[in-house]
């Protein structure tokens, strides 16, 4: 019986944890990292503001937590969108484009997620951000160089640099509403890559 009772009160522990996770996750989206406050966060998961910190220590701590959540997300959604492109350069095309895609219908989160004045803890997390897109690019440049399809080059480092140009490119929309940046990235990747405008344009 102790043992039942033991199970039941984890089970509300973890329904509890999902909650303020949920809570969290949506406080980032609509209102950023500043607007993510452990009592906004309580409230919107119908708990005591004791209750969040019993889970998570900080709001740091918590908001890493969202942020592992969403960068899998995102690493997903343009792992697959890549995944549907037969050329190189095309698949590469489909990360950033899915990615700024999905950045500018959830400008708060994204914004979070590249370049909010954050906690040295969730900095460090957004380099663990950039290397899973760097990931994800840099197979498709190795792929296109083996192919013939791309010039020789160091994937990784070139995949690094066009991550890093990409989100400082979103920065300006995300913040401004204003997406024309966002238009020119598919001609920057392109020639980044060494790819020809005529076909890729």
């Amino acid at each position: 019986m102790p043992y039942r009772r033991t199970a039941k009160v984890q089970e509300r522990l973890d329904a509890q944890r999902e909650m303020i996770v949920a809570a969290a996750t949506r406080r980032l989206a609509e209102h950023g990292y500043g607007g993510c406050s452990v009592a906004a966060v309580a409230e919107g998961a119908g708990v005591a503001v004791g209750s969040v910190y019993r889970h998570f220590p900080t709001k740091a701590e918590l908001v890493v937590h969202v942020f592992r959540q969403v960068v899998t997300r995102e690493v997903e959604a343009v792992r697959a969108a890549a995944g549907g492109e037969d050329e190189p350069v095309e698949r590469v095309l489909a990360v950033f484009e899915t990615f700024a895609q999905r950045a500018l219908k959830a400008p708060r989160q994204a914004y979070a997620l590249l370049a909010e004045p954050v906690d040295a803890l969730i900095d460090a997390e957004r380099l663990e951000f950039r290397r899973a897109f760097t990931e994800v690019v840099a197979e498709h440049v190795a792929a296109g160089v083996r192919a013939g399809a791309l010039p020789a080059q160091d994937g990784r480092l070139t995949a690094a640099a066009l991550v890093g140009a990409a989100a400082e490119v979103l920065i300006g929309p995300l913040t401004s509403g204003n997406a024309g940046d966002v238009a020119e990235l598919r001609t920057f990747v392109v020639r980044a890559l060494g790819g020809s405008d005529a076909r890729h344009a």
